[in-house]
């Protein structure tokens, strides 16, 4: 049981960078707002994560049912003041903390600071050009970079996308102000758009090349392990955007998510269903 709750604390990366971008450093509960940035020192952060559903039995709102990825995962934390966490994962207060409350803190939070960040396209033309200028073997796959619309539903479903469905349904929400970006780029006769995109489907093939081998059926492999490549590609993409933090102040999680989910939907990350 003690291994299976340290994997539970086992963030990756993107997660605990994608947490502390949208927390905006303030504690989620709505009715606290404490700094999650030491007054002492700004760059030491101090937030708690906490599990909206327990890492372990011995936690609150635990569900058996849950894999240690799902309890790992971005769509079951929050980020809490040392207060809040210790009251709220309290195991005698589970019920007046529910999961239903704290996904809503965390829906509602998360909301309020995508739309101050997607307002602000200046950050997103950087990381674009980070991802479309990055040396990823381009020679090594030749890849089309044209957009054949799919439905987003049918795509989840035929990858078998299961944690990471949630967001590319949020992010969805804001990809028109990134099209917007895309139709301004190619309007001045960039190819910032097509060498993001053919970049985005090159680091996806090699992932992916890692899991599906020489297996004589590779779509079952790829869809056994769906949200492990997609979360893969995505911390690949951020490490690369986190090389040019000199260039670009803001934090960068939510724009590299929002490419992300938009290259997913446009079929340069997993596969695309089957035309009926």
């Amino acid at each position: 049981m003690r291994k299976m709750s340290e994997k539970a604390r086992k963030y990756t990366l993107s997660t605990i960078k994608k947490l502390y971008g949208l927390s905006n450093l303030i504690c989620y509960n709505p009715d606290c707002n404490k700094t999650l940035m030491s007054s002492y020192d700004e760059a030491i952060l101090i937030g708690k994560i906490s599990h909206i559903e327990a890492a372990s039995p011995k936690g609150p709102r635990y569900r058996a049912d849950m894999t240690d990825d799902e309890r790992k995962h971005f769509n079951n934390l929050i980020l809490l003041c040392d207060e809040c966490h210790t009251v709220i994962d309290n195991k005698a207060n589970e019920g007046k903390y529910s999961v239903e409350l704290l996904q809503e803190w965390k829906k509602n939070h998360e909301a309020e600071s995508m739309n101050k960040r997607v307002r602000n396209t200046s950050y997103l033309g950087m990381i674009i050009d980070a991802i479309a200028d990055a040396d990823i073997d381009s020679d090594e796959f030749k890849t089309d970079t044209s957009f054949n619309a799919y439905s987003v539903e049918n795509k989840i479903k035929f990858n078998s996308l299961k944690r990471n469905r949630s967001t590319i349904e949020v992010y969805n929400g804001y990809s028109s102000k990134l099209s917007a970006l895309y139709n301004e780029l190619e309007e001045e006769g960039s190819f910032k758009k097509e060498n993001l995109l053919r970049n985005i489907k090159n680091r996806y093939l090699k992932v992916k090349g890692k899991y599906v081998e020489d297996s004589d059926d590779p779509i079952s492999v790829i869809q056994e392990n769906a949200d492990n490549i997609y979360e893969k590609v995505e911390e690949e993409l951020l490490l690369i955007v986190e090389k040019e933090k000199d260039k670009i102040k803001e934090d960068v999680t939510f724009g590299t998510s929002l490419i992300m989910a938009d290259a997913f939907i446009r079929c340069k990350i997993l596969e695309e269903p089957p035309v009926l």
